[in-house]
């Protein structure tokens, strides 16, 4: 995956496996999932706040890798609080 692309693997309340993960254009992320290796990817409008919150995370412990700056993580928590202001980071 190109440095703009972050994935992980989750698990819904209902027990469904997922992959999802998360692209960078521009200032803004988007995200998307799939069940399955072969299934198409489908974009999520409105990801829950655990998914951004993994998205985060791993940026957070790319920033001494390099790949990413820590203003990146700074915009980031911004757009988190944005949409979740109840959410604690």
């Amino acid at each position: 995956m190109p440095k703009a692309e972050i994935s992980w693997k989750r698990v819904t309340e209902e027990g469904v496996k997922l992959q999802v993960y998360a692209r960078h254009v521009g200032r803004d992320w988007k995200f998307f999932q799939r069940e399955k290796r072969f299934e198409v990817w489908q974009a999520v409008p409105e990801p829950p706040l655990e998914d951004w919150m993994e998205l985060l995370d791993a940026v957070q412990r790319m920033i001494p890798r390099r790949r990413y700056q820590p203003d990146d993580e700074k915009d980031l928590r911004r757009q988190i609080l944005e949409r979740f202001p109840e959410a604690r980071i």
